[in-house]
């Protein structure tokens, strides 16, 4: 049997280390061993199928978090009842960079994406703690739409059908125009969001009889695949399916072969010199 000098290097975190030993002690260090294996194989799967812009959620958070810290000279480590509380109230009041205080929906993602990357780096976090500054947060919002102060943008306009035409006829000729005249009136139809686009390829728009079929990635945390069906339109000015048509012989013939591959971004990104750069980003989708 294996005696304690032959265990194998312990992974970083107490839990984990903690766990292994167990592991160990039931089962032998060989088999110990291949269970923690097994467990740092499966964060870095967890790694790898966390949404970009989840990680870049978490991130942000930490980063407004470490500020409050600084500002109010407390540990990063230490996340009791009363910093937590501090925290939301410190956020709803001058937590941007600019010294102004976040929406309440602003505050209560950062605050979650905190309690994840406290929790991360080997923190604990109560449900009691994490209860009393929620429960904090919603009082405050009360009280802020109380006073009639309303933060954030609100929700966007909605486009109508008038909206249309003037994109489409804002459109430039060139392979750029073709491409955001075709993103605009397809999303249109299935009520993109920017990210949308970006995860498309080539290969998940169909051209049918009746229009496209375009296999959209849907959900922020849970994906799934919806089919949305895009019929062709009375008017040939902000029919979707044209659009797509004549974007996609624009690029075929202005661009290298590879960007009109089944695997290729369906939008691409166009610098001002009608150079492909590569898929677009929501920011990009955004702009356009």
């Amino acid at each position: 049997m294996s005696t304690a000098a032959e265990m194998p290097a312990l992974p970083a975190g107490d839990e984990r280390a903690a766990l292994v030993v167990q592991w160990a002690q039931r089962h032998g260090v060989e088999v110990a061993q291949r269970l923690a294996d097994a467990e740092d194989f499966a964060d870095a799967v967890q790694r790898r199928l966390t949404p970009a812009n989840t990680t870049d959620t978490y991130a942000k958070a930490w980063r407004v978090w470490t500020r409050f810290c600084t500002d109010q000279d407390f540990p990063e480590m230490a996340p009791t009842r009363g910093a937590l509380v501090a925290f939301v109230v410190w956020l709803l009041d001058r937590g941007q960079v600019s010294g102004k205080g976040y929406a309440p929906s602003s505050a209560s993602t950062i605050l979650a994406g905190v309690v994840v990357e406290l929790r991360r780096r080997g923190a604990e976090v109560s449900r009691d703690d994490q209860a009393q500054a929620r429960a904090t947060l919603e009082a405050a919002s009360v009280e802020l739409l109380k006073a009639g102060e309303r933060r954030g943008r609100g929700q966007a306009a909605a486009a109508e059908v008038p909206d249309l035409y003037r994109v489409v006829r804002a459109c430039p000729d060139t392979l750029a125009g073709a491409r955001d005249k075709a993103l605009i009136l397809t999303g249109f139809h299935y009520a993109s969001r920017a990210q949308d686009p970006t995860g498309l390829l080539a290969g998940d728009v169909t051209l049918t009889p009746r229009g496209l079929v375009v296999s959209v990635l849907t959900g922020k945390t849970k994906h799934s695949v919806r089919d949305a069906k895009i019929n062709y339109q009375a008017d040939p000015e902000v029919c979707p399916v044209e659009a797509w048509k004549a974007y996609r012989a624009r690029l075929a013939a202005e661009a290298e072969p590879r960007w009109s591959e089944p695997t290729a971004p369906a939008f691409v990104g166009v610098d001002r010199h009608s150079n492909v750069t590569g898929g677009m980003v929501p920011d990009s989708v955004t702009r356009a």
